[in-house]
């Protein structure tokens, strides 16, 4: 077996990120005297059920990855997709997917996760809650402009001449950063989103206003977000461009407004930096206050452009109320919550505990959290700016603050920094509440909790992202 070899392949399970799993006997030589062993390949596009000519595309010792170049057999568990641009871009890996079986492959890649790497056997592993949309379910999305625009089989092989090559607005294709799907609608955020999306397009083409080169570091557009509060409908646009240009921004202001008069704030993140992050250096506000409105459950909060949210309003009630349900708190408990972000959670569980104090690193998040406090009336919650990635116990230290009887972790897809777990472990609180949305990184971490003195109780996986391998979690752990 070599790369780029063609194979026919029967597909008997499923693994993470999307890909089927087939398994080859290994030819043994009679000789050797010892069992045949099966040899893994993981094929991208394939589910159990499937027989597919597959592609390798990777070659290790005891496994292979293979990409589907042709359905030969369809499993039983294959749906029609919805979107056009499906199996190119790779926002939804899963929309052919019944809903129920990419349910039930999310609980038992979760508790995979938890045997293999977090090493643990003993929890308890409840229902996976699923959402109730499946499709328009985000408040947020974020496109990329770029000077390549990501050209479809039939128009390379077409040897036509290809027209706007150098224009592309919409979304990454999976494993390429320097080239853009063009995409004209997608079915996670609104269908106003895509009418905004598709303005943005048309505004800066006839205007001849030229995307961001990350390899010239020339150019103007970066990123375009679009946010919505689903519960009080406003919509936030941030552009986020490599600089100022106030006439332009006249320009687009009056053009969105006068086809888009609901538009709530407009926002331009300039970003002078040479990565393609979508935020900028600083922002300026043209439109509106500069900030949207959102409720989870009856609690209100402010959302600015650069703040964290959760993306999806409808399940981060449910994520939120598990999260309670497994700390059983009395009322006379203090609460550490760390990546706190604008005060989501803290905001969530203040009237069920004594104290919080929230511990964030983004100044726009912990100006959100103060409003935020201040809306809810949530005066229980302190909001304090901290570095996560350095140890926090200082912070505590020159504040004299308590103890906690409760600590709850929400961090970033990259999971806590080994001097916070550390942390964790010095502060030793009763109960550790530790919502993901890695279970991979939170397993890694729950292992390192548990040899520090903690003993996972269980874990309950929440659907937010429907037709994605994307997934939440909340694990509780006790001392």
């Amino acid at each position: 077996m070599k790369k780029g070899d063609l194979l026919e392949l029967e597909i008997t399970d499923y693994a993470f990120e999307g890909k089927g799993v087939a398994k080859i006997i290994k030819e043994v030589h009679a000789l050797d005297n010892v069992e045949p062993k099966k040899f893994v390949v993981f094929v991208d596009g394939s589910y159990p059920g499937d027989v597919v000519t597959a592609q390798i595309t990777k070659i290790r010792k005891s496994y292979a990855e293979a990409k589907t170049k042709k359905l030969i057999k369809k499993s039983l568990l294959r749906i029609e997709a919805k979107c056009k641009y499906f199996g190119t871009c790779g926002g939804c890996k899963a929309q052919d997917l019944n809903y129920v079986e990419q349910l039930k492959f999310k609980q038992e890649h979760v508790a995979g996760l938890f045997t293999r790497i977090g090493g643990v056997k003993e929890f308890e592993l409840l229902p996976i809650v699923p959402s109730e949309k499946i499709f328009f379910y985000r408040n947020k999305m974020e496109y990329s402009f770029s000077d390549k625009r990501w050209l479809s089989e039939n128009e390379i092989s077409s040897k036509q001449e290809i027209h706007d090559q150098a224009f592309a607005l919409g979304l990454h294709i999976p494993g390429i950063y320097d080239k853009i799907l063009d995409i004209n609608e997608c079915w996670l955020q609104s269908e106003i989103s895509n009418s905004i999306l598709n303005h943005a397009r048309g505004f800066f083409k006839n205007h001849q206003i030229l995307p961001y080169s990350a390899q010239n570091h020339t150019g103007f557009l970066r990123n375009l977000v679009i946010k919505q509060s689903f519960l009080n409908n406003e919509i936030m646009v941030n552009l986020v461009i490599a600089e100022e240009n106030e006439r332009l921004f006249i320009l687009y202001k009056e053009s969105l407004l006068k086809l888009f008069p609901q538009l709530t704030t407009l926002v331009f993140n300039i970003n002078k930096k040479l990565s393609q992050v979508a935020y900028g250096d600083y922002e300026i506000v043209f439109h509106g206050s500069g900030f949207i409105f959102d409720f989870i459950s009856k609690w209100k909060y402010r959302i600015s452009a650069n703040s964290f949210f959760q993306t999806n309003t409808a399940q981060a009630e449910k994520l939120f109320t598990i999260a309670v349900e497994f700390a059983e708190f009395n009322g006379n408990e203090i609460v550490y919550d760390l990546y706190s972000g604008s005060g989501t959670i803290p905001i969530f569980i203040s009237k069920y505990v004594k104290q919080i104090y929230g511990f964030e690193n983004v100044e726009s998040a912990i100006a959100d959290a103060v409003v935020n406090v201040s809306l809810n009336n949530a005066l229980n919650f302190e909001p304090i700016l901290t570095d996560l990635n350095k140890s926090f116990l200082p912070i505590i230290k020159e504040r004299n603050l308590p103890k906690p009887n409760v600590i709850i972790v929400d961090p970033p897809r990259s999971g806590m920094n080994p001097k916070t777990v550390k942390d964790i472990l010095e502060l030793m609180p009763k109960k550790i509440v530790y919502i993901s949305c890695n279970p991979a990184t939170q397993a890694r971490d729950t292992k390192l909790l548990c040899d520090g003195g903690y003993k996972l109780i269980k874990l309950r996986p929440v659907d937010m992202f429907p037709h994605t391998y994307h997934i939440e979690n909340v694990a509780l752990l006790i001392k």
